[in-house]
């Protein structure tokens, strides 16, 4: 089995651009390896839980075969936005000092258009299945968070999976959840594959996989005043609700292909 490699880090050097699509309040930044990186800072909206969504999903859809921007640990000094003349935007710097998350720019790339591109049946129940499984409400016809870039698909934005977080009571009754929110997939209509797919990606990723992707979250991320869990059981946290999900896939699955007739 592959391993999965560790992040890079980089520190952030140059503020460009506030991207304001979401709530959240991500930015267009430059790094000190000289690339551009859309940076979702721990300061903002859902702070360190987003982050790890993020991470945990994109790392997740990335084993199973998508294309997804390279995730890197991005390092924000204390001194960095004091000259930044927006006060929201200045504050936003001051809470995310630390470690955040930055996300490969993909320059070039443009919106994903349901109406004039087409997704086949076997990509379509790919990506229904992932957001299935990892519980991810934000990709819909409003919000697609899918990219073409070099004539190919792209996913991005995961920071709204994994909503048992945010309540994180009755863990295991969410890992089985049917998820009926996956009505509102913006790809739901051409997933005829779901069954064929749900195979496939369950003999992909077993629990040495899923733990390794686990523990790239940063202990940093997880010392959150509203439990009394440390760091290593918050992961096993994530890592049951993983294996406990994906075990119970059938349920998804099912879910997903009544929304789909009912669709049709």
């Amino acid at each position: 089995m592959k391993a999965i490699p560790d992040l890079r880090t980089v520190n952030v050097m140059r503020y460009i651009l506030p991207l304001r699509e979401g709530g959240s309040l991500p930015a267009l930044a430059e790094a000190d390896d000289d690339f551009k990186y859309v940076i979702k800072f721990k300061g903002a909206g859902h702070g360190k839980k987003a982050l790890i969504a993020e991470l945990l999903g994109t790392e997740i859809a990335r084993v199973l075969g998508f294309k997804v921007p390279e995730l890197v640990y991005a390092n924000l000094d204390e001194a960095f936005g004091r000259t930044e003349a927006d006060e929201e935007i200045q504050d936003l710097l001051k809470f995310s000092e630390g470690l955040n998350l930055g996300l490969h720019f993909l320059s070039g790339a443009i919106n994903y258009d349901p109406l004039v591109m087409e997704v086949d049946e076997k990509l379509a129940s790919q990506i229904v299945w992932l957001d299935a499984f990892i519980t991810n409400v934000d990709r819909t016809f409003r919000n697609t968070n899918m990219l073409m870039w070099h004539k190919e698909l792209w996913l991005i934005d995961h920071g709204a999976s994994f909503y048992f977080h945010h309540s994180f009571t009755n863990i295991e009754k969410h890992a089985v959840t049917p998820f009926a929110l996956i009505k509102d997939h913006v790809l739901l209509p051409q997933a005829a594959l779901l069954t064929e797919i749900d195979q496939q990606f369950k003999a992909i990723l077993n629990d040495q996989i899923l733990e390794q992707i686990v523990h790239l979250i940063p202990d940093a991320w997880l010392d959150w005043p509203e439990t009394a869990l440390d760091t290593l059981a918050l992961k096993q946290v994530y890592l049951e609700f993983l294996k406990t999900r994906l075990a119970h896939s059938e349920i998804f699955v099912k879910e997903s292909q009544h929304a789909r007739k009912v669709l049709l």
